[in-house]
């Protein structure tokens, strides 16, 4: 049963009430980021009002209610923001799309708010940087309010094979919104949660390999991996600089694309640079035809894997046909090595930046290296009572990052699934860019054996550091499933672009119920989300 306050059926009766009492045309979470832009410049509403509107409800359905857990921390100074920007906005204009928006970041992103940065983990609840993330500050800049701090699996997932998905020491355990016993998948279990949810209308996630992607699809929301490079990891509590970076969370791909808009800011991280990835406007080919005369290479789980799926996936790839795409089935390369050179570039590069990054931390931060933080982890019976910390052992016997051997595993890993992935594909099958099942429905949480995957095609595009964005494509029993666009580096304008004309026609996205569980015949925790 949920762990709650009081009687459940009181609790459910409350909300029905609620929701039952209001209109949705005044519930931010029904609008997007394009809508509430153009209620703020109709000044139908201010950003005083909606931030004060989305506390409300991360209080209502966060806090109480289904208790998802998504939102780790708010901003104190939200509110502050927000009046300044009112007052900003009816002297000077908007300063563009993100003018007056509540944004929600994931807690391993550094931000200047009075919140600490802890990567869900206690021995950072002191990590209060009072800096900017490059990506924060360019989120400020174009007028951005920090609603908060979202939830994720701890130390972004990256303690324990075994680890429990989306749940970390300082934030407990986040609930998918859709049915609340299955994981919300990681480690921007938060980010993905929360806007399914309507607490934020966007929220910036991170991902090494499949932590924007998997939250994104399971939640059912869009969520973009960028090409690694075009946005700044500076100030990120990080996994390994070889694959990491920020992304947008959104309910749309518009709003992904202006989202990404303004974390890339006015003067690109490219690094290295790259003629790809000067600023552009990537809501310039979101047009519903963007995907007449594409080629497009079509990957599925091998045979019998996630079967399920083979309906949903059909229709959407009908969808793709109808917009004038033409479908090429293909292969996944044989890549032997690809794997093992990632798990040796991760563990090792784990063991390098994240003590780089400690080093820079604020005086009252107990530990300094990895080493010291699998000391105080054993010290700290609350961070290893679900699991443990194998991963972290593994990566602190890594040798440096000078060795041949980790020099060698980087070389490979970008290669095996770069050129000789990726971009063989597409050369190969003279295609615009690949589709794919995300991944496979969201599994119920197991807290004993940690959480299991369905499958995925997130390693490739991971590893090679390429543009992977997810869309929704369906849903089976209530449970999202998200189809994958993968393209070249740089390529991101053109996965919008074909995310765009697909969402248009699918109109896949479902919206939460927060149902208990679908393995009886429970009803849904509440019968429509509250409106605040």
């Amino acid at each position: 049963m949920l762990s709650m306050k009081g009687s459940f059926w009181a609790v459910v009766a409350t909300l029905a009430a609620v929701a039952g009492a209001a209109h949705a045309a005044d519930d931010p979470d029904t609008r997007t980021l394009s809508e509430l832009r153009a209620d703020l410049d109709a000044r139908k509403t201010t950003s005083v009002e909606l931030v004060e509107a989305f506390t409300r409800r991360i209080e209502a359905i966060d806090r109480n209610g289904p208790q998802l857990r998504s939102v780790i921390a708010i901003n104190p100074d939200a509110l502050k923001q927000a009046r300044a920007l009112d007052k900003e906005l009816q002297t000077k204009g908007p300063r563009g799309p993100l003018h007056g928006i509540p944004v929600l970041l994931k807690d391993n992103i550094e931000s200047a708010d009075p919140m600490p940065t802890t990567a869900g983990s206690l021995a950072l609840v002191n990590n209060l940087t009072k800096r900017d993330a490059p990506i924060a500050a360019n989120l400020r800049a174009a007028g951005a309010i920090i609603l908060g701090k979202t939830n994720l699996s701890e130390w972004a997932n990256f303690r324990s094979r075994s680890s429990t998905s989306g749940w970390s020491a300082v934030g407990g355990l986040t609930k998918n919104p859709h049915v609340l016993d299955r994981t919300p998948c990681g480690s921007s279990a938060g980010s993905g949660a929360a806007v399914a949810a309507g607490l934020a209308p966007v929220a910036v996630g991170t991902e090494t390999d499949g932590s924007i992607i998997c939250p994104s699809a399971m939640n059912g929301i869009v969520g973009l991996k960028p090409t690694l490079g075009l946005l700044s990891g500076k100030h990120i509590i990080p996994i390994a600089h070889s694959q990491d970076t920020a992304g947008p969370m959104t309910t749309n791909v518009k709003d992904a694309a202006l989202l990404l808009a303004a974390l890339v800011g006015d003067a690109p991280a490219c690094d290295p640079p790259s003629a790809g990835c000067a600023k552009s406007d990537y809501t310039k080919g979101l047009v519903p035809t963007a995907l007449n005369g594409k080629r497009i290479g079509v990957l599925r789980f091998e045979p019998g894997r996630n079967a399920y799926l083979t309906p949903v996936y059909e229709r959407a790839l009908d969808h793709l046909k109808e917009a004038g795409a033409t479908l090429i089935e293909i292969e996944m390369p044989d890549l032997p090595g690809v794997d093992a050179a990632e798990d040796m570039v991760l563990h090792a590069e784990f063991k390098a930046d994240l003590t780089a990054y400690l080093a820079g931390s604020p005086a009252k931060i107990p530990v300094r290296s990895l080493e010291q933080l699998i000391e105080f982890n054993k010290k700290t019976p609350a961070e290893l009572a679900l699991f443990g910390q194998d991963t972290f052992e593994k990566a602190n016997g890594m040798p440096p990052l000078t060795d041949a051997k980790y020099m060698t595993a980087r070389a490979d890993g970008k290669r095996l699934a770069g050129v000789q992935g990726i971009m063989k594909m597409l050369a190969e099958n003279k295609l615009d860019l690949i589709v794919a099942p995300s991944t496979g429905v969201a599994p119920r949480v197991d807290s004993i054996n940690g959480t299991r995957s369905p499958g995925s095609f997130t390693s490739l595009p991971a590893v090679a550091g390429y543009p992977h964005l997810t869309v929704p494509m369906g849903e089976l029993k209530g449970l999202p499933l998200g189809m994958s666009f993968i393209g070249a580096p740089w390529s991101e304008d053109v996965l919008l672009s074909a995310g765009y004309a697909f969402e248009q026609r699918a109109k896949a996205r479902i919206t939460p119920k927060f149902t208990p569980t679908i393995e009886t015949e429970q009803k849904a925790f509440a019968p429509a989300l509250p409106s605040l």
